[in-house]
């Protein structure tokens, strides 16, 4: 997917944030802060980090800024509801900055905190690649836990093997 316009990737991005706020939703709160193994990330680390990285370093990079990531810890936000609101407050400020970017930004060079200078539609893809491969973590976390999760689009796997049935 090539990103001509910021008005043509906001609306696509927002279903992306709309599907992974689903799964947020669906951690009990009393595990906010659970992890399958000690030294990884916890479930709250995982929306904190999506959150920190989104603001601070793919925002900032898209305003050809060098990236002001540091961290993702409980420091910055405890509880489900602070981890909620840090998540959601972050991701509005990233908004706001992305929504100024012209057809032309979209096509200058921006760099990498790893020192790669890419297109900068190009690196805001790449923001959605990350946001998709931390939801998945944090469905296999719900999934150790036992935890019932959403369906991506609508359907289970089983719903769709039940549905997809010939007669």
């Amino acid at each position: 997917m090539e990103i001509a316009t910021v008005d043509q990737f906001l609306p696509y991005y927002e279903k992306i944030r709309g599907r992974t706020n689903r799964i947020i939703k669906s951690i009990p709160p009393e595990h906010i802060e659970w992890t399958y193994k000690e030294g990884k990330f916890t479930l709250g680390d995982l929306i904190r980090h999506l959150a920190t990285i989104e603001r601070y370093m793919y925002a900032e990079n898209a305003q050809f800024k060098p990236s002001k990531y540091a961290r993702c810890g409980s420091d910055l936000a405890s509880g489900y509801n602070d981890i909620l609101e840090f998540f959601n407050r972050l991701h509005e400020e990233s908004i706001e900055i992305f929504s100024t970017l012209t057809p032309d930004d979209l096509q200058k060079k921006c760099v990498t905190p790893g020192g790669v200078s890419i297109t900068l539609w190009k690196w805001l893809r790449a923001m959605v690649e990350h946001e998709i491969h931390h939801r998945g973590q944090i469905y296999m976390y719900l999934g150790i836990l036992g935890v019932e999760t959403p369906p991506i689009y609508g359907l289970t796997a089983e719903e769709v093997e039940e549905r997809s049935k010939s007669d």
